[in-house]
């Protein structure tokens, strides 16, 4: 089995800064794949890199067989790259409808887009139900699942998906969770996941990576990166530690 994406030895900059370098990671067709690492370890980075927002400095992006570094971001999405960003960014003022609509943008196969609309609604049912209203009116959790939909009117090879978890409840990061998991067995979709909640993302991926500092510190299976001692402390800690400062948070807020 090739691999479907490849990157070899990429270094990128935020201005002066050096944010990734020397990365280099494989994603094999039909795999999810997890970036895990803390704020600021460069993650976001590489997807901005891999779908073309962000010009790499030095090394090589290859997907599907093809060299892609250095492209335009819509020449990216037209080989099958979807990026779904960090924070939803879908468009508050137009309706759900629309938004999948643009979705589709680089298609003009009428019944196939038509089709694809109707799976994104089986997987989202609460799309459906809400299909004419502003999407700028739906809740994180339902923006979250728009972005994705959007994301799958494309048709996409592979998906770039950006701290899906961000900002949900559990019960929320459990339902999108089984709804990514499903598309990948139902749909064959590829994934590149980025995420700080390495509980989840490691329950839901195949192999995993972890970035430190811009580089690549470990990388295994999903499996093995959840049994192994230094994720259970510094990353599984980390989200549990987040977890709870978010608690003490809200309640201060309530006595407010």
């Amino acid at each position: 089995m090739g691999h479907l994406l490849e990157i070899r030895n990429l270094e990128s900059y935020y201005g002066p800064i050096m944010a990734i370098r020397g990365i280099s990671l494989t994603v094999e067709k039909g795999q999810i794949v997890t970036v895990l690492g803390a704020n600021g370890a460069g993650k976001s980075t590489l997807l901005k890199t891999i779908s073309g927002i962000m010009d790499p400095e030095k090394g090589q992006v290859i997907f599907d067989g093809e060299e892609i570094q250095g492209l335009e971001p819509h020449v990216i999405v037209k080989k099958g790259i979807v990026h779904v960003p960090e924070g939803r960014e879908v468009f508050p003022l137009l309706t759900v409808n629309e938004n999948l609509s643009l979705g589709a943008y680089t298609r003009n196969d009428k019944a196939g887009i038509a089709r694809d609309r109707e799976m994104v609604f089986e997987y989202f049912p609460i799309l459906a139900e809400r299909r004419n209203q502003e999407a700028g009116t739906l809740s994180g959790g339902q923006q979250q699942m728009l972005a994705i939909g959007r994301g799958l009117m494309l048709r996409p090879k592979i998906m770039l998906l950006d701290e899906p978890s961000l900002g949900l409840s559990p019960l929320l990061i459990q339902q999108i969770f089984g709804i990514l998991e499903r598309l990948n067995k139902d749909e064959g979709v590829t994934m590149v996941l980025v995420e700080q909640n390495a509980r989840v993302a490691l329950n839901l991926a195949d192999a995993g990576y972890v970035m430190e500092v811009g580089r690549m510190v470990m990388n295994d299976t999903a499996e093995n990166l959840a049994a192994s001692e230094d994720i259970q402390s510094f990353y599984l800690g980390i989200q549990e530690d987040s977890q709870r400062s978010e608690r003490r948070w809200k309640r201060r807020k309530t006595w407010r």
